[in-house]
């Protein structure tokens, strides 16, 4: 039987050659041999390439368990929101192929089974709404909504901003366009010192 890390490490060589050869251009062969794997262990946790398209999800949460350890506990709640939109946005920039993101958000809006980017289970979901809490006791984020419906808001507002960026091909920088507008986005949610 394959090892418990066996699996992440397939995941992260796949998107580290996705970014840097493209998709087309990865092969299962390439995959193998930058995870240090066997043939045996890819196929043990995946069908196909395509399938480990539907671990984006895996990939970006990943990212947000590093930026929560990044975290200053005395920062204000509601910049704590636009640090981490910031710093996802800097993530996809830098580790995902543009085109490879618009696909896989059109596979996400055909999708028949689970929509794992919309997954409450993920640790983005949780980490949003455990800031948002915390925003709400520190009274720095608005209690005019409850903390399910900011937490929607805020990812709509980030799917938006992701989605401009795919239509443009990437023709400007995610990162500084969301640290633009994003705050511009959730203005009404900031309680004002």
């Amino acid at each position: 039987m394959a090892k418990p890390n066996m699996k992440s490490k397939i995941v992260d060589a796949a998107w580290e050659l996705f970014y840097e050869k493209g998709y087309n251009d990865t092969t299962v062969e390439d995959i193998i041999k930058l995870s240090g794997t066997s043939k045996g262990s890819f196929y043990y946790y995946f069908g196909s390439k395509d399938s480990l398209l539907d671990t984006l999800s895996t990939i970006l949460d990943e990212n947000y368990v590093e930026l929560e350890k990044t975290l200053d506990e005395s920062m204000n709640s509601f910049d704590k929101l636009m640090y981490l939109n910031y710093k996802s946005h800097e993530f996809m920039e830098q580790k995902i192929e543009v085109a490879l993101l618009s696909s896989l958000y059109s596979t996400q809006l055909t999708a028949k089974g689970d929509r794992n980017l919309l997954d409450q289970n993920r640790k983005y979901y949780q980490l949003i709404q455990k800031i948002i809490e915390e925003g709400h006791v520190r009274n720095q984020i608005s209690r005019d909504k409850s903390i399910q419906e900011i937490t929607k808001y805020y990812s709509l507002c980030e799917r938006a901003l992701v989605s401009d960026w795919c239509l443009n091909r990437g023709s400007y920088s995610l990162a500084e366009y969301s640290r633009e507008y994003m705050p511009i986005l959730m203005e009404h949610f900031r309680v004002k010192e």
